[in-house]
């Protein structure tokens, strides 16, 4: 099980394929997804590597994290977000993953936190198809309706679909494939849509119903030395 990848969502676009079909994809920007710290089984219990990714200056962050970023030795980052891997696909803090982790034509599960809309009402957000235009419905044409009987059962049942909260949480597309990667750009465009709007944290990882094969061991990644005085400007010096 190898480490999956911090990106950004930079936005929608599409590619022709041999057969002259236009196929809609996401651009994913990787930079920076660099390791901060790793989980061993002999110490935590489990084999795990914290990433991080995007930049933020050493002023911004609490002085626990400035000296954590410290010990590491590593730039500060915006993002860190642990992924479980197993204990041949473990790095070592500093090195960075780069866009080619993933294979073209290989399966992977996009997961982000998804475009809020607010208060929405059951035809927004359950897609109820509303009342009758006519014929004695008034005022209410977009209501959902009854929600519960009279005497039987007398109550609204828990879960009943309503309009409320609608957006704003964590959605996984899974078994999106890989179309492209451009590792010196750091971009990835996978097939079809994924959650959250431009700008927003995804989280990509080889897709858990379709494992891809024939991918690098333990992942494609760059082996560099932790920048001069990163120490220091981790600690705001």
């Amino acid at each position: 099980m190898r480490t999956g990848m911090i990106a950004r969502k930079l936005g929608m676009s599409r590619v022709f394929n041999d057969a002259g079909e236009h196929v809609p994809v996401t651009v994913l920007r990787v930079a920076g997804c660099q390791v901060v710290a790793v989980k061993t089984q002999d110490k935590n219990g489990y084999t795990a590597v914290q990433l991080g990714a995007g930049e933020v200056k050493p002023s911004r962050l609490t002085k626990p994290m400035r000296g954590y970023f410290a010990k590491a030795g590593v730039t500060p980052r915006r993002k860190l977000i642990e992924f479980r891997v197993s204990a041949e696909a473990m790095l070592e803090v500093g090195d960075e993953i780069q866009a080619d982790h993933f294979v073209v034509g290989q399966r992977v599960d996009v997961a982000g936190v998804s475009i809020g809309r607010g208060f929405a009402g059951a035809m927004k957000r359950h897609k109820f198809a509303g009342l009758r235009a006519s014929h004695g419905v008034s005022i209410s044409h977009r209501s959902h309706g009854s929600t519960g009987g009279r005497q039987d059962p007398g109550k609204v049942w828990k879960g009943k679909k309503m309009a409320g909260h609608m957006g704003d949480v964590r959605v996984t597309m899974q078994n999106l494939v890989v179309i492209s990667t451009d590792p010196e750009k750091g971009l990835i465009a996978v097939s079809g849509s994924t959650p959250g709007a431009e700008g927003s944290w995804v989280i990509v990882t080889d897709a858990k119903k379709r494992p891809p094969k024939d991918v690098p061991m333990p992942g494609k990644i760059v082996k560099r030395a932790p920048p001069a005085g990163a120490a220091a400007d981790a600690q705001g010096a």
